[in-house]
């Protein structure tokens, strides 16, 4: 069993570059009660992709969730600004 949500979304739009990516990541149980990451990346408005992590324990997977996003914090993706209605 998971102790706490582990959900992430991001972007990093430069429209100088013509640039608009995402990524998502979550730790979240299986149906067999394996750990697991969860990554989806790609183009914003587009399917992505997809890749899954199997882990034996929560710890192990919390490290890689936290080191992915130090790695993308430095590459300039950020939380999505919302949108003023």
């Amino acid at each position: 069993m998971i102790s706490q949500p582990y959900h992430l979304y991001v972007e990093r739009v430069d429209a100088s570059k013509n640039m608009a990516r995402y990524y998502a990541m979550s730790i979240e149980p299986n149906l067999f009660g394996d750990i697991c990451l969860l990554r989806k990346w790609g183009r914003i408005g587009t399917k992505g992709q997809t890749m899954i992590q199997h882990f034996g324990r929560e710890k192990e997977a919390v490290q890689l969730f936290l080191e992915l996003l130090r790695q993308k914090r430095k590459r300039g993706y950020r939380p999505r600004a919302l949108v003023p209605t």
